[in-house]
């Protein structure tokens, strides 16, 4: 069967009270899928898709340790026997798979290309499939991560993005890990052109932007990184299965 001829189901989900959005992709023919930034909140929903189409869950993906929510990824793995896998720079050593820049993840006959996009985190990873990108904070909609938390790096941020992400197609859609404003996909050359931090800017003024941002500190941030760093699932809890 080929790649035009599988029947492929891509789906963006929301999180109301993050704003984060979760990646559903899955091969219905050869009855695989993955998850991307799941939140634990909805493992149900998640639980849902998978028996309404018929598919097992090879992998739950994070593109880094969040600090707004907590990941559904442990809960999944429990449930459904999903691979967790997040970058080894990012801490999470329950993880499954400590992912590397280059690694290539597959599932049915799809890859998944690994990049590592370090400087909201240093462990930000985005995920290329196909003809679209999910950057998770390391490039948004007309803005990009903030980098004055949990080890970040403006420096790091802007060759991630100038360097690694903007040499992709101008064609790439571009899948964020959140937006504030109910926008729910760009592209590269979009990004590119427009974005108002990173667009004719050198890394000098893109710093400077950067520190001068004075954002509040997440509300959820000491109860998330910590969580995460375990996917989700208390020690304890761990300790005990």
């Amino acid at each position: 069967m080929t790649e035009s001829e599988r029947t492929m189901l891509f789906k963006q989900l929301f999180d109301t009270d993050s704003s984060t959005y979760t990646y559903f992709i899955a091969d219905v023919d050869a009855g695989e899928a993955v998850l991307i930034d799941p939140v634990d909140t909805h493992i149900e929903a998640y639980l849902n898709l998978l028996q309404q189409h018929q598919c097992s869950l090879k992998y739950s993906l994070e593109t880094h340790v969040h600090a707004d929510h907590i990941t559904g990824g442990g809960k999944l793995r429990q449930k459904t026997a999903a691979l967790t896998a997040v970058a080894s720079a990012c801490g999470a050593q329950t993880a499954d798979l400590q992912l590397s820049d280059g690694d290539v993840l597959t599932f049915a006959s799809e890859k998944i290309l690994v990049i590592s996009t370090p400087g909201h985190t240093p462990g930000s990873t985005s995920f290329l499939w196909r003809d679209r990108l999910f950057t998770g904070d390391a490039l948004l909609i007309n803005a990009c991560g903030r980098t004055d938390f949990q080890g970040g790096s403006a420096e790091s941020q802007y060759n991630s993005i100038i360097n690694k992400l903007f040499t992709l197609p101008d064609e790439t859609l571009v899948y964020p890990g959140h937006d504030y404003q109910g926008r729910r996909v760009s592209c590269i050359g979009q990004e590119k052109a427009i974005n108002p931090r990173l667009a004719g800017k050198s890394l000098e003024e893109f710093v400077q932007i950067m520190r001068s941002l004075n954002l509040p500190k997440p509300r959820l941030i000491d109860i998330a990184v910590p969580a995460n760093r375990m996917c989700g699932i208390p020690e304890e809890t761990l300790m005990q299965g």
